[in-house]
């Protein structure tokens, strides 16, 4: 079976997006070097930073065609971690808004790729 683990998002400075990811997440990257940096995520899973000109193949597809997102209890922690973000000045591109799937908001980092935050709809 196939079971990705590794998230890769190609910036375009490593230094600048590993301080950036070590303060959203709370931990420093386990591994760094000038053109990359590996933070674990939990569960096996893990978020590497490569920096955009050095990936072979060369990249085609601009930052934002895709989204990192996290699902989390409730819509409390959705709103708790908006504020966080807010405060540490991450850009807040979809304030907190309740869609069909749940409640959620939706930032990006130094380079534009989206980060969303959401709790589960719950139906009854």
């Amino acid at each position: 079976m196939f079971q990705p683990t590794l998230l890769l998002q190609y910036v375009r400075d490593v230094a600048t997006s590993t301080a950036f990811y070590a303060a959203l997440l709370g931990r420093p990257a386990v591994e760094q070097s000038a053109v990359f940096a590996l933070f674990p995520l939990g569960d096996g899973a893990v978020l590497g930073l490569w920096q955009r000109d050095d990936v072979k193949p060369a990249v085609s597809a601009d930052a934002g065609a895709a989204e990192l997102a996290m699902v989390v209890p409730d819509a409390a922690t959705v709103q708790r971690m908006h504020d966080q973000w807010q405060a540490q000045g991450v850009k807040i591109v979809q304030a907190p808004v309740t869609l069909p799937f749940g409640h959620t908001f939706v930032g990006v980092d130094v380079d534009g790729h989206r980060l969303r935050i959401y709790s589960r709809a719950v139906h009854g």
